[in-house]
């Protein structure tokens, strides 16, 4: 069974910092596109950045700058670093493997 374990979503003040993990069992993370995606109440949910199995990655423009993402394919996981946070990047993310695999999602909060 293929599971997707999002962790890390917390509330953190505008210019904060989080990082995000995804932990995942039952497939092996090395032969897939990794992707971070992100729904905002009442918006669609939107791409936030991926990486391929050679490590090459995609931003957004809106976070172009700010977040970095990541994989460690001996701990299966992938993390997406997030810096300066702003108040528009609150969002429920989720990770996914290539287009079949889905994260449950972690809650981001940025507040002051």
């Amino acid at each position: 069974q293929v599971r997707l374990v999002d962790s890390g979503g917390d509330l953190v003040q505008p210019g904060g910092s989080l990082r995000l993990s995804c932990a995942a069992s039952g497939i092996p993370i090395s032969s897939y596109v990794m992707g971070w995606y992100r729904q905002a109440s009442g918006k669609l949910r939107e791409l936030v950045a991926t990486i391929d199995t050679a490590g090459l990655t995609d931003y957004a423009d809106a976070v172009k700058g700010r977040f970095t993402i990541s994989r460690d394919n001996a701990k299966n996981t992938v993390y997406l670093q997030m810096n300066n946070l702003r108040p528009e990047d609150a969002a429920v993310y989720y990770c996914r493997a290539g287009s079949e695999y889905w994260g449950f999602g972690t809650l981001v909060a940025v507040s002051s």
